[in-house]
């Protein structure tokens, strides 16, 4: 994955990669070009908590 593809994914700024991830942006203007794989990592990650927001899970009924 590429530092413009995981910038692209979490919401196509700097400002909202860093958010989506938890980190500043001076952070992400440090990341190589291809990101190694504990990057990359992290991206998906958080592409989950932001699809996991956007779709909660239903609530399951209690019964009793």
């Amino acid at each position: 994955m590429t530092k413009t593809e995981a910038i692209t994914l979490l919401g196509g700024s700097v400002a909202k990669a860093a958010e989506a991830i938890g980190i500043n942006s001076q952070a992400i203007s440090q990341w190589p070009t291809e990101l190694p794989a504990r990057l990359a990592d992290r991206v998906q990650a958080a592409l989950w908590r932001m699809q996991q927001a956007d779709h909660p899970a239903p609530q399951e009924s209690s019964h009793g």
